[in-house]
């Protein structure tokens, strides 16, 4: 493939911020999100994609291929410690949404929700992403996009719970 043309690489661009939050949302810490962003640009950077590519569509493929080659290398990590590079551990996380505790809330209710509702529905509510495009994009039927948000709506009121203003 040759590398990005001007226009995918505009698109890429204008992707970004929608990138991000998929990426915080596949690894749930700001500091994996900005390593998995940071790996997906570069390999759509080096490896370019097709001409004929969807560019916000293929990035978004990219970047769940990078996060299942990072959980499966953790797991080789993990299983066997003595194999792996002895480097040092990421900081822990940060809590995001310090001080905002409506944010919290939402946060700590969608984390409670399986990878897969969380997937779809932040391709779909947040990002703004058809069911179609969300399908292509999570390599699922358009179906399974619907039955999973519709049941990550479900799942998400049992688990929110508004903060109460304290005065």
């Amino acid at each position: 493939m040759p590398a990005l043309s001007d226009s995918q690489r505009e698109a890429l661009m204008a992707e970004l911020g929608g990138l991000r939050r998929f990426c915080y949302s596949l690894t749930g810490n700001a500091a994996d999100a900005d390593d998995l962003l940071q790996t997906t640009v570069e390999k759509l950077l080096h490896k370019g994609m097709p001409e004929d590519a969807h560019p916000a569509k293929w990035s978004y493929r990219v970047c769940k291929n990078v996060w299942i080659d990072e959980l499966r290398s953790r797991d080789v990590r993990q299983r066997y410690p003595s194999l792996a590079d002895e480097e040092e551990q990421s900081p822990s996380t940060e809590k995001i949404a310090d001080g905002e505790r409506e944010i919290a809330a939402v946060s700590a209710a969608l984390e409670k929700l399986p990878e897969e509702q969380r997937l779809a529905l932040s391709l779909v509510t947040i990002e703004g992403k058809t069911y179609a495009e969300a399908a292509e994009i999570l390599e699922v039927p358009v179906g399974t996009i619907m039955s999973r948000i519709a049941r990550a709506r479900k799942n998400l009121l049992q688990h929110y719970s508004p903060p109460r203003d304290v005065d």
